[in-house]
């Protein structure tokens, strides 16, 4: 009988409706419970992103990105995010890009790499997104995904100009301000 692997998976978190921090610290909270490790989730600063790709006016997100271990399949862990997406507010169905209370997107697991319909790991256009970049480079600098030859924080350096990415808060509160 073969074991489960244990995982270190990379998790993105995002905001852009309604009270953004709110929605944040309730997806930490419910993300950090799927964490199966003995060592505590690694957690970014939250940051405030101008809007990629989006409808014109959409409003600013709060980004920050997870990391923790997770005992199971890739594709089990990105359902039980999908999960928490709904309980956090957003509808299964909605248009690309579109504003939203809570984002919870997998960015990484281990060494595995996936390209199937409903799931692509690492995650295809992390290497392009400064707000994912910028966090994730905060807590796991010198990471070398699969596939990748550069380490997180030379992807970083390497991205144009885009889109604003600033640091709100360096620890997280334990509640809303």
């Amino acid at each position: 009988m073969s074991e489960t692997p244990t995982l270190t998976c990379g998790i993105a978190l995002g905001s852009n409706m309604g009270d953004r921090l709110k929605h944040l610290l309730d997806a930490r909270a419910a993300v950090e419970r799927l964490n199966t490790g003995a060592v505590s989730a690694l957690i970014s600063p939250v940051y405030e992103t101008e809007p990629v790709d989006c409808e014109p006016g959409s409003a600013a997100y709060l980004n920050a990105v997870m990391e923790l271990q997770y005992e199971g399949a890739p594709v089990t862990l990105l359902g039980a995010l999908q999960e928490l997406e709904l309980i956090l507010g957003r509808p299964s169905q909605h248009p690309r890009n579109a504003p939203r209370t809570i984002d919870l997107d997998l960015l990484y697991a281990g060494s595995v790499t996936l390209h199937g319909d409903d799931l692509v790991i690492p995650h295809p256009r992390l290497h392009t997104r400064r707000f994912v970049l910028q966090p994730l480079a905060d807590i796991r600098p010198e990471l070398v995904l699969p596939g990748f030859h550069e380490p997180i924080l030379s992807l970083l350096r390497k991205l144009p100009s885009g889109p604003t990415v600033t640091r709100v808060f360096n620890a997280w509160p334990h509640k809303t301000p």
